[in-house]
């Protein structure tokens, strides 16, 4: 079982910076690829970004490309999402997941096992 919390998220201006974490409880957390997802108001949940288990792999939704960085400390368990240049677009409620499929590296929301409650992301223009 694997527990995800998600924090760091708020009510920013456009043209600001956020940085989201997610804690995850389990020993083999350095072996999940952890994701970040989310959900605008009145749309579906979309992949945001994801890195590998080793950390050497990243992989960015074409929206964030060059304004979103994913990174992951597995000595503390965590990932983090640093959101640079926001938008209003960017408004929504990120969640990180975890894939437990040993060196899959997914965008695709059903590969993903466990999910953190979500965190909410305003940005205001």
């Amino acid at each position: 079982q694997v527990q995800l919390v998600e924090s760091g998220g708020g009510l920013v201006q456009a043209g600001g910076s956020l940085r989201l974490s997610c804690a995850a409880s389990g020993r083999t957390f350095s072996s999940y690829a952890m994701g970040w997802f989310r959900q605008a108001p009145g749309k579906e949940r979309e992949f945001v970004a994801v890195i590998s288990w080793t950390g050497v792999s990243t992989y960015y939704a074409d929206s964030v490309k060059g304004r979103f960085t994913i990174s992951r400390e597995n000595a503390k368990n965590t990932v983090y999402l640093q959101m640079n240049s926001l938008k209003p677009e960017d408004t929504a409620v990120y969640y990180c997941a975890a894939d437990t499929r040993y060196s899959r590296v997914s965008t695709t929301e059903r590969d993903y096992a466990y999910w953190g409650q979500g965190t909410q992301v305003t940005v205001s223009s």
